[in-house]
Protein backbone atom coordinates (compact mmCIF):
# COMPACT_ATOMS: atom_id res chain seq x y z
CA UNK A 1 0.00 0.00 0.00
CA UNK A 2 2.77 2.45 0.93
CA UNK A 3 4.49 1.78 -2.39
CA UNK A 4 1.26 2.37 -4.33
CA UNK A 5 0.63 5.65 -2.51
CA UNK A 6 4.32 6.65 -2.78
CA UNK A 7 4.11 7.69 0.88
CA UNK A 8 5.47 6.25 4.11
CA UNK A 9 3.47 5.50 7.26
CA UNK A 10 4.45 8.78 8.93
CA UNK A 11 3.39 10.78 5.89
CA UNK A 12 -0.02 9.08 5.85
CA UNK A 13 -0.58 9.68 9.56
CA UNK A 14 0.36 13.35 9.28
CA UNK A 15 -1.82 13.82 6.19
CA UNK A 16 -4.68 12.09 8.01
CA UNK A 17 -4.39 14.49 10.93
CA UNK A 18 -4.28 17.49 8.61
CA UNK A 19 -7.27 16.14 6.69
CA UNK A 20 -9.28 15.90 9.92
CA UNK A 21 -8.41 19.52 10.77
CA UNK A 22 -9.29 20.67 7.26
CA UNK A 23 -12.61 18.82 7.43
CA UNK A 24 -13.40 20.46 10.77
CA UNK A 25 -12.81 23.92 9.31
CA UNK A 26 -14.82 23.08 6.16
CA UNK A 27 -17.76 21.76 8.16
CA UNK A 28 -17.94 24.98 10.16
CA UNK A 29 -17.18 27.64 7.57
CA UNK A 30 -18.28 25.99 4.31
CA UNK A 31 -14.85 26.53 2.72
CA UNK A 32 -11.09 26.48 3.42
CA UNK A 33 -10.55 22.71 3.22
CA UNK A 34 -8.11 23.12 0.34
CA UNK A 35 -6.55 26.18 1.95
CA UNK A 36 -5.79 24.33 5.18
CA UNK A 37 -4.30 21.39 3.30
CA UNK A 38 -2.34 23.57 0.87
CA UNK A 39 -0.91 25.63 3.74
CA UNK A 40 0.27 22.57 5.65
CA UNK A 41 0.44 19.39 3.54
CA UNK A 42 2.60 21.04 0.89
CA UNK A 43 5.63 20.03 2.97
CA UNK A 44 4.79 16.39 2.12
CA UNK A 45 3.31 16.65 -1.38
CA UNK A 46 4.09 19.31 -4.01
CA UNK A 47 1.10 21.40 -5.17
CA UNK A 48 0.84 19.66 -8.54
CA UNK A 49 0.31 16.33 -6.71
CA UNK A 50 -1.75 17.78 -3.87
CA UNK A 51 -4.38 19.60 -5.96
CA UNK A 52 -5.97 16.42 -7.43
CA UNK A 53 -6.03 14.85 -3.95
CA UNK A 54 -7.85 17.94 -2.70
CA UNK A 55 -10.43 17.44 -5.45
CA UNK A 56 -11.36 14.07 -3.95
CA UNK A 57 -11.51 15.50 -0.43
CA UNK A 58 -13.62 18.48 -1.53
CA UNK A 59 -16.01 16.09 -3.29
CA UNK A 60 -16.47 14.06 -0.09
CA UNK A 61 -17.10 17.22 1.96
CA UNK A 62 -19.50 18.66 -0.63
CA UNK A 63 -21.58 15.49 -0.77
CA UNK A 64 -21.89 15.52 3.02
CA UNK A 65 -22.96 19.18 3.09
CA UNK A 66 -25.01 19.45 -0.11
CA UNK A 67 -28.43 18.97 1.52
CA UNK A 68 -28.25 22.20 3.50
CA UNK A 69 -26.60 23.94 0.55
CA UNK A 70 -29.45 23.24 -1.83
CA UNK A 71 -31.93 24.56 0.69
CA UNK A 72 -30.24 27.76 1.85
CA UNK A 73 -27.89 28.81 -0.98
CA UNK A 74 -28.31 31.90 -3.14
CA UNK A 75 -28.53 30.01 -6.42
CA UNK A 76 -28.12 33.10 -8.60
CA UNK A 77 -24.79 33.94 -7.00
CA UNK A 78 -23.68 30.30 -7.03
CA UNK A 79 -24.49 29.96 -10.75
CA UNK A 80 -22.58 33.11 -11.70
CA UNK A 81 -19.54 32.05 -9.70
CA UNK A 82 -19.57 28.52 -11.14
CA UNK A 83 -19.80 29.76 -14.74
CA UNK A 84 -17.01 32.27 -14.19
CA UNK A 85 -14.82 29.66 -12.55
CA UNK A 86 -15.31 27.29 -15.50
CA UNK A 87 -13.76 29.98 -17.72
CA UNK A 88 -10.96 30.86 -15.32
CA UNK A 89 -9.73 27.38 -14.33
CA UNK A 90 -8.08 26.51 -17.68
CA UNK A 91 -6.38 29.92 -17.64
CA UNK A 92 -4.97 29.18 -14.19
CA UNK A 93 -3.63 25.80 -15.26
CA UNK A 94 -2.08 27.34 -18.37
CA UNK A 95 -0.30 29.87 -16.16
CA UNK A 96 0.79 27.12 -13.79
CA UNK A 97 2.71 25.29 -16.51
CA UNK A 98 4.38 28.51 -17.67
CA UNK A 99 5.52 30.01 -14.34
CA UNK A 100 7.08 28.50 -11.24
CA UNK A 101 4.88 27.05 -8.48
CA UNK A 102 6.38 29.53 -6.01
CA UNK A 103 5.54 32.53 -8.20
CA UNK A 104 1.97 31.43 -8.93
CA UNK A 105 1.26 30.58 -5.29
CA UNK A 106 2.72 33.83 -3.99
CA UNK A 107 0.60 35.89 -6.41
CA UNK A 108 -2.61 34.12 -5.38
CA UNK A 109 -1.91 34.20 -1.64
CA UNK A 110 -0.84 37.85 -1.58
CA UNK A 111 -4.03 38.81 -3.38
CA UNK A 112 -6.15 36.94 -0.84
CA UNK A 113 -4.39 38.51 2.15
CA UNK A 114 -4.86 42.04 0.77
CA UNK A 115 -8.53 41.58 -0.13
CA UNK A 116 -9.44 39.84 3.14
CA UNK A 117 -7.61 42.50 5.14
CA UNK A 118 -9.57 45.26 3.40
CA UNK A 119 -12.88 43.51 4.07
CA UNK A 120 -11.97 42.90 7.70
CA UNK A 121 -11.31 46.65 7.92
CA UNK A 122 -14.88 47.15 6.65
CA UNK A 123 -13.78 48.53 3.29
CA UNK A 124 -16.68 47.98 0.88
CA UNK A 125 -16.15 46.75 -2.68
CA UNK A 126 -19.01 48.36 -4.63
CA UNK A 127 -17.89 46.55 -7.79
CA UNK A 128 -18.70 43.18 -6.23
CA UNK A 129 -22.38 44.13 -6.02
CA UNK A 130 -22.57 44.27 -9.85
CA UNK A 131 -23.05 41.44 -12.31
CA UNK A 132 -19.56 41.95 -13.81
CA UNK A 133 -18.24 41.74 -10.25
CA UNK A 134 -20.01 38.41 -9.77
CA UNK A 135 -18.68 36.81 -12.95
CA UNK A 136 -15.28 38.45 -12.51
CA UNK A 137 -14.98 36.91 -9.05
CA UNK A 138 -15.84 33.53 -10.52
CA UNK A 139 -13.21 33.85 -13.25
CA UNK A 140 -10.60 34.94 -10.70
CA UNK A 141 -11.53 31.99 -8.48
CA UNK A 142 -11.03 29.64 -11.42
CA UNK A 143 -7.63 31.16 -12.21
CA UNK A 144 -6.53 30.85 -8.59
CA UNK A 145 -7.77 27.25 -8.51
CA UNK A 146 -5.47 26.45 -11.40
CA UNK A 147 -2.60 28.37 -9.84
CA UNK A 148 -2.75 27.05 -6.29
CA UNK A 149 -5.93 25.02 -5.75
CA UNK A 150 -7.46 27.63 -3.42
CA UNK A 151 -10.15 29.23 -5.56
CA UNK A 152 -12.66 28.66 -2.77
CA UNK A 153 -10.93 31.39 -0.80
CA UNK A 154 -11.65 33.94 -3.54
CA UNK A 155 -15.29 32.89 -3.61
CA UNK A 156 -15.39 33.16 0.18
CA UNK A 157 -14.18 36.74 -0.14
CA UNK A 158 -16.98 37.50 -2.60
CA UNK A 159 -19.77 35.88 -0.59
CA UNK A 160 -18.54 37.41 2.68
CA UNK A 161 -18.78 40.85 1.04
CA UNK A 162 -22.52 40.37 0.49
CA UNK A 163 -25.21 41.40 2.98
CA UNK A 164 -26.45 37.85 3.40
CA UNK A 165 -27.12 35.71 6.50
CA UNK A 166 -24.25 33.43 7.50
CA UNK A 167 -26.23 30.29 6.63
CA UNK A 168 -26.79 31.59 3.06
CA UNK A 169 -23.09 32.46 2.63
CA UNK A 170 -22.04 29.05 3.91
CA UNK A 171 -24.56 27.18 1.74
CA UNK A 172 -23.59 29.15 -1.38
CA UNK A 173 -19.96 28.20 -0.84
CA UNK A 174 -20.94 24.55 -0.53
CA UNK A 175 -22.88 24.63 -3.82
CA UNK A 176 -20.07 26.44 -5.62
CA UNK A 177 -17.44 23.93 -4.51
CA UNK A 178 -19.68 20.99 -5.44
CA UNK A 179 -20.39 22.08 -9.02
CA UNK A 180 -16.95 23.46 -9.82
CA UNK A 181 -15.48 20.07 -8.96
CA UNK A 182 -16.82 18.79 -12.30
CA UNK A 183 -14.96 21.44 -14.32
CA UNK A 184 -11.85 21.01 -12.18
CA UNK A 185 -11.76 17.27 -12.85
CA UNK A 186 -12.04 17.80 -16.62
CA UNK A 187 -9.24 20.37 -16.56
CA UNK A 188 -6.94 18.18 -14.46
CA UNK A 189 -7.49 15.20 -16.75
CA UNK A 190 -6.66 17.41 -19.73
CA UNK A 191 -3.38 18.45 -18.11
CA UNK A 192 -2.53 14.87 -17.06
CA UNK A 193 -2.34 15.50 -13.29
CA UNK A 194 -5.46 13.56 -12.27
CA UNK A 195 -3.96 10.09 -11.83
CA UNK A 196 -4.88 6.83 -10.15
CA UNK A 197 -2.37 7.52 -7.37
CA UNK A 198 -3.95 10.89 -6.57
CA UNK A 199 -7.42 9.32 -6.44
CA UNK A 200 -6.19 6.54 -4.15
CA UNK A 201 -4.54 9.06 -1.83
CA UNK A 202 -7.82 10.96 -1.68
CA UNK A 203 -9.76 7.78 -0.87
CA UNK A 204 -7.37 6.97 1.99
CA UNK A 205 -7.86 10.46 3.45
CA UNK A 206 -11.64 10.45 2.93
CA UNK A 207 -12.39 8.98 6.38
CA UNK A 208 -10.63 11.68 8.46
CA UNK A 209 -12.12 14.35 6.21
CA UNK A 210 -15.62 12.94 6.75
CA UNK A 211 -15.21 12.83 10.53
CA UNK A 212 -13.89 16.39 10.58
CA UNK A 213 -16.74 17.72 8.42
CA UNK A 214 -19.31 15.98 10.60
CA UNK A 215 -17.93 17.57 13.77
CA UNK A 216 -17.43 20.95 12.08
CA UNK A 217 -21.09 21.06 11.05
CA UNK A 218 -22.04 20.60 14.69
CA UNK A 219 -19.93 23.63 15.61
CA UNK A 220 -21.91 25.93 13.30
CA UNK A 221 -24.52 27.57 15.51
CA UNK A 222 -26.88 30.35 14.33
CA UNK A 223 -26.45 32.07 17.70
CA UNK A 224 -22.88 32.93 16.73
CA UNK A 225 -23.88 34.35 13.33
CA UNK A 226 -22.60 37.91 14.10
CA UNK A 227 -19.11 36.46 14.50
CA UNK A 228 -19.16 34.35 11.34
CA UNK A 229 -17.83 36.92 8.85
CA UNK A 230 -14.94 38.29 10.97
CA UNK A 231 -13.97 34.76 11.98
CA UNK A 232 -13.88 33.53 8.37
CA UNK A 233 -12.00 36.61 7.11
CA UNK A 234 -9.42 36.23 9.88
CA UNK A 235 -9.14 32.54 8.98
CA UNK A 236 -8.46 33.47 5.37
CA UNK A 237 -5.68 35.88 6.35
CA UNK A 238 -4.03 33.38 8.72
CA UNK A 239 -4.18 30.48 6.25
CA UNK A 240 -2.92 32.55 3.34
CA UNK A 241 -0.11 34.02 5.49
CA UNK A 242 1.01 30.57 6.62
CA UNK A 243 0.94 29.29 3.04
CA UNK A 244 2.82 32.35 1.80
CA UNK A 245 5.51 31.80 4.42
CA UNK A 246 5.78 28.14 3.39
CA UNK A 247 6.21 28.79 -0.31
CA UNK A 248 8.70 31.62 0.24
CA UNK A 249 11.13 29.42 2.20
Amino acid sequence: MFDVLALNATDILVLGGLAFLAGLVRGFSGFALSAVMMATAVVILPPVELIPVLWVLEAVASIMMVRGGLRDADRGIATGLVLGSAVGAPIGWALTVSVSVMTSSMIALTLIICLAGLQLSRVRFAFLATRPGLYGSGVLAGVVTGLAGIGGMIVALYTLSQDKPARVIRATLVIFLLFTSVFSAITMVAYGVFTGVSILRGVVLAAPIAVGVFLGQRLFNPRFEPYYKPTCLTLLIVLASVALFRVSL
